[in-house]
């Protein structure tokens, strides 16, 4: 059974498809969303609001306007 991490604004994530989360202010983040942006792998949860965190997917970049740290907590207080 899949089990899904909500990532905020209602979005949700499979968190055995999960590699990483990160903060988005570094600047690896930051090419990291450009490059996805590019090649059109990157998916916005982010509702419009400031990027917050960058989730690394198979195949896929995601960012949420939710901190980094609160998406670790939740993971880590669900499974």
């Amino acid at each position: 059974m899949a089990r899904f991490l909500n990532i905020g604004l209602e979005n949700c994530v499979n968190v055995d498809k999960i590699i990483s989360i990160v903060n988005a202010d570094s600047n690896h983040a930051k090419r990291l969303i450009k490059s996805a942006k590019e090649n059109n792998y990157l998916i916005d949860a982010t509702g419009g609001k400031k990027t917050n965190s960058v989730i690394v997917t198979e195949g896929r970049i995601i960012i949420s306007s939710n901190r980094a740290e609160t998406l670790r907590k939740r993971f880590n207080e669900d499974f």
